[in-house]
């Protein structure tokens, strides 16, 4: 008998390597078991407890690139108000000595107050205040009175005019639009669309200021035989010219004020 025939050795045998589709599937098995386990040593209460919150807040406050920044409040429109012949001259004159430019100054401020009060960024400017040369803002409004003179019974009420040549006509329209429709709603006035005159369609401010700023001139009323309303009443007829201001900037229905800001 051979004697090397009881020293031979078995064989180890080494498992063949499962197929590629098995594999992957038995990763997946191996991991979902894997966060399965993980998953019930952290319960939904433990994990949201009072002790976890407080270590991620003071996480977040350690760490300022993790914290959100502080959203920047939006600024409010601006708005230029013109008071008419102001800084400049007396305009019309009346024969007990009231001039325009006092009563267009009464309304004006009374206008910048009203926008004010809604949050509005407002600038009361002088008939030619250097502050107009290019002057930026969502919408200008010149405010100017008619003559103290009688011309006859129909002279009562308000013209308003936008630039003839301007740049957003679509815009320009749209504020006069809103000051015709709100100023007459608050005075009972009655609006003057034939007797709008060149000087008010080519006022000087409307080519002084900067192109994109939507701006309109607007005559009150006549010192003549509106004089009551305009001396007697400016919070009434202030009221009127900062409820077309506002509808020109909120975009507001034309038949419908609003007074929320």
């Amino acid at each position: 008998m051979d004697e090397n025939a009881f020293d031979e050795t078995p064989e180890t045998s080494t498992p063949s390597p499962l197929p590629a589709p098995l594999s992957m599937i038995w990763t997946v098995i191996s991991v979902g078991l894997i966060m399965a386990t993980l998953l019930t040593l952290f319960t939904p209460t433990s994990l949201f407890s009072n002790r976890s919150l407080e270590a991620m807040f003071r996480a977040l406050q350690s760490n300022p690139a993790l914290t959100y920044p502080t959203p920047t409040p939006r600024p409010m429109p601006r708005v230029g108000i013109v008071a008419g012949h102001a800084g400049n001259d007396s305009g019309a004159v009346c024969p007990d000595g009231l001039t325009e430019a006092q009563v267009n100054l009464e309304i004006a401020l009374r206008v910048q107050q009203r926008l004010l009060a809604l949050g509005y960024q407002v600038d009361l400017l002088n008939e030619f205040d250097e502050r107009l040369a290019g002057y930026q803002a969502q919408v200008l409004v010149s405010i100017h009175n008619d003559s103290c003179n009688f011309i006859n019974d129909e002279a009562t009420g308000f013209k308003v005019a936008a630039a003839s040549s301007s740049r957003f006509p679509e815009k320009a329209e749209r504020l006069t639009a809103c000051l015709v429709d709100r100023y007459a709603k608050a005075t009972g006035l009655r609006y003057h669309p034939n007797t709008i005159t060149r000087d008010m369609t080519e006022y000087h401010t409307f080519s002084e200021i900067n192109s994109e700023t939507t701006a309109a001139i607007i005559e009150t009323g006549f010192l003549n035989l509106d004089r009551r309303i305009l001396t007697e009443e400016p919070d009434r007829v202030a009221q009127g010219v900062a409820d077309g201001i506002v509808c020109f900037l909120r975009n507001e229905p034309i038949g419908q004020s609003e007074n929320a800001p």
